[in-house]
């Protein structure tokens, strides 16, 4: 039963448009929580927002553009009450080599995932420290061991769960809670493509069978709805990968005996034609981004 409105929460929510954003969502308000959609696809974010049985609204902002996400905030408060749960889950992926990756595309990957993370932290903090709240940070086990060809994905996973480490200790007496959120692979438009890249398919054909296993949305966001009950520190997606965490160290090592294999029986033109944006949703994020055209080289002053 949905509670009286003075007495439910409020979750904020980024990349909520699809995948596990729109999923964990719909968990969470399936728990009572009113709900601030925060995605770049305006009328993405209105369908969910439909369907969801609490009251909800969209706002269409990118998580890179900081004082846009200030006015975010101050709308949610305004329209919702302040947020006591956020859940930043925003990010784009790249697949392709890295010298043959445009410098824009590496960069967005590291803004949106990184900097849009600290941007959100930053936007909501207030009201986190007024309610008590809790900030979920998606994060991934791409920050275990980092995968050839996803470079960019990998430095910037590996940079929100060093952030949302720090950021735990410093709010730890602010009462405010910060979990971190590993998620494996997960049924989203990104997966499907992350399987035509033959480097990213042999890794997840040489894992373990359970570890190629691909859990849908839903089943990942009812794992990361029970963290936030919990107010977890740490979520995995799957709840095993926990095991996992003191193999930490040998992880890149076996990652790269593998993909070392994989990418000696692939020509240069196989690994070319691997660059690219992965998804629906961060296609979405780079044509609205447009960003100009490379500079040409500038000779810097010699002495």
């Amino acid at each position: 039963m949905v509670q009286d409105r003075a007495y439910q929460r409020v979750a904020v929510v980024t990349g909520a448009a699809r995948g596990v954003g729109e999923a964990t969502a719909r968990r969470l308000a399936h728990r009572g929580l009113r709900l601030a959609l925060l995605g770049r696809e305006l009328e993405s974010l209105r369908r969910v927002a439909g369907t969801l049985p609490t009251e909800a609204c969209c706002i269409e902002v990118d998580v890179t553009d900081e004082p846009a996400l200030r006015g975010a905030a101050r709308s949610v408060q305004a329209r919702l009450g302040p947020a006591s749960v956020v859940v930043a889950n925003a990010g784009i992926a790249t697949g392709g080599p890295f010298a043959d990756s445009p410098a824009a595309l590496f960069d967005r990957v590291i803004e949106v995932n990184l900097i849009g993370s600290a941007n959100t932290a930053r936007a909501f903090l207030p009201q986190l420290a007024r309610t008590g709240g809790y900030y979920l940070q998606i994060a991934s086990t791409a920050a275990f061991g980092s995968a050839p060809l996803m470079s960019a994905y990998c430095a910037s996973k590996a940079g929100v769960e060093s952030f949302a480490q720090a950021l735990r200790t410093e709010l730890r007496t602010e009462g405010v809670g910060v979990g971190i959120a590993y998620l494996h692979w997960t049924g989203t438009d990104m997966i499907g493509e992350l399987d035509d890249h033959p480097v990213l398919r042999a890794l997840r054909s040489h894992q373990p069978r359970p570890a190629r296993r691909v859990h849908s949305p839903d089943q990942v966001a009812a794992w990361l709805t029970r963290g936030i009950d919990r107010r977890a520190t740490s979520v995995y997606a799957p709840p095993w990968l926990r095991l996992v965490q003191p193999l930490r160290p040998v992880l890149p090592l076996i990652v790269s005996r593998i993909a070392r294999r994989s990418l000696a029986d692939l020509s240069a033109a196989e690994l070319h034609d691997a660059v690219g944006v992965l998804g629906a949703g961060g296609r979405a994020d780079w044509e609205a981004h447009r960003p100009p055209p490379p500079a040409p080289p500038v000779t810097p002053p010699q002495c």
